[in-house]
Order: structure tokens, then C-alpha cells, then sequence
């Protein structure tokens, strides 16, 4: 996965937090606009989601977080 979504899926579980509290959740679709303008980059954070760690839909922001920050690079 690219820094830039690790970046963005930390930010976006940062807003949540901030905004609703610790016990926030959020889905995949969370890190994307309404419109699928970029069909590769929404698969591989699917991916990254449903395969690799077996997520609900919805988890929380916090868990989300912790996963993206171990993220490596292939940048």
C-alpha cells in the first residue's frame, strides 16, 4: 500500500476520532469520494481490509488506525 492512502486512512481515522470520539467506526468507503474515480486504489484498500485482516464492514477508527500505522511503504 502507498504512503499517500496509509497517510490519508491514518488522517481520516484522526478527523473521526477527533470529531466523535474513540468509539467511532468507519468503513473502507470512508477513505474515498461518492464517485469511483479510482477503481485500483479502492480494490487494493479493500483488499488490504477484507482479505489480509478479515474486517467487519464497520470497525473502529482507533483499530483502523493501529493497522494503518503498520503499514510498510512500497513507496
Amino acid at each position: 500500500m502507498t504512503e499517500a492512502i496509509k497517510k490519508k486512512i491514518i488522517a481520516v481515522c484522526d478527523d473521526k476520532i477527533e470529531k466523535k470520539g474513540s468509539n467511532v467506526g468507519l468503513s473502507f468507503y470512508a477513505f474515498f469520494a461518492n464517485k469511483n474515480d479510482n477503481p485500483k486504489l479502492l480494490l487494493e484498500v479493500a483488499q488490504w481490509w477484507i482479505m489480509e485482516h478479515k474486517l467487519d464492514h464497520f470497525e473502529k477508527a482507533l483499530k483502523i488506525k493501529a493497522l494503518a500505522q503498520e503499514i510498510d511503504s512500497l513507496d
